[in-house]
């Protein structure tokens, strides 16, 4: 069956402080929308602007108010140089997750060719012992993508369980699943919802994509009828692709006015920086998503 994980959100109070009654009305939507998992301190929980103490806290948090109705997996992989990225991921997964996330580019610099990165991959997973790991190409500090040949000997360590995908070409996305096919344990989720219906199709897990934390239901209703040949597939798949723009373009703060509209006691408020002013446009896409809603019968 295939799984939304939804990339989380950090509820913020308006004096700034990690807003934790928020938090667990969020986990509580995911879980009421049929999340199979949850991402926790992630780019989307604006993680870079987080202090240590806080990440751990946060994870701590998600950990303990989830108890184990699913999965839980948090980016790990802080710190100057591979030491400081292993105590990193060692401090993360003793609050409790099902696995730590690995930032690719975290592990070597920009300029570094791809067997530089395939060292330091491979230096981590000695100097962190047995703790399951997943990767994610996040977008910042920037983007490395990971090679599929170089993915499935990671998965064949039987050490990554699994991977958000960021590349945004589904040729790769089943040259990937094909390097990985052997190990059950391990789970490809992709990111981009353009090609959503395709990727499921051709074997992904399931999805953790920032439209998640717009219309969670959508995306587990697509990882349950993808497979459907029926036109209401290709609405969903076309809601998402032709809003695409709308929702990245001020990501979180447009998340968070949509979830207020949606009754969600959470401020609008984001460290990074992130604020709207396309309310407009964002209540028209509401407006949208609920005649989408009512076509499904949700």
């Amino acid at each position: 069956m295939k799984k939304f994980v939804p990339v989380m959100l950090t509820p913020f109070k308006e004096n700034e402080e990690i807003d934790f009654e928020g938090l667990k009305r969020l986990i509580d939507f995911y879980l009421d929308s049929g999340a199979g998992g949850m991402f926790a301190n992630c780019l989307s929980s604006e993680m870079y602007h987080l202090s240590r103490q806080e990440r751990l806290e946060l994870c701590e948090f998600v950990v303990r108010y989830i108890d184990g109705k699913v999965p839980v997996v948090a980016t790990g992989s802080f710190g100057i140089n591979l030491d400081e990225c292993s105590h990193s991921i060692k401090e993360i997964y003793s609050t409790g997750v099902h696995g730590v996330i690995v930032i690719s580019g975290l592990l070597s610099k920009e300029n570094a060719g791809d067997q530089d990165f395939r060292l330091a991959t491979s230096k981590l997973l000695e100097e962190t012992e047995d703790i399951p790991l997943g990767f994610y190409e996040c977008p910042v500090p920037y983007k490395r993508i990971i090679q599929p040949d170089h993915l499935g000997e990671l998965v064949e360590s039987g050490r990554v369980i699994y991977h958000k995908d960021t590349c945004l070409d589904i040729n790769q996305i089943k040259e990937k699943l094909k390097a990985c096919e052997k190990q059950s344990s391990f789970g490809l989720y992709d990111a981009y919802m353009v090609h959503a219906v395709e990727s499921l199709k051709a074997g992904s897990a399931g999805l953790s994509c920032i439209q998640g934390n717009y219309f969670p239901e959508l995306i587990v209703w697509l990882c349950e009828h993808y497979a459907d040949e029926s036109d209401k597939v290709e609405m969903v798949q076309a809601f998402f692709t032709n809003n695409m723009d709308l929702m990245h373009r001020t990501y979180p703060a447009s998340a968070k006015y949509i979830l207020r509209k949606r009754g969600l006691p959470i401020s609008e408020f984001c460290r990074n920086g992130s604020s709207t002013r396309d309310y407009a446009e964002l209540d028209e896409l509401w407006n949208r998503f609920v005649e989408v809603k009512r076509t499904l019968e949700l």
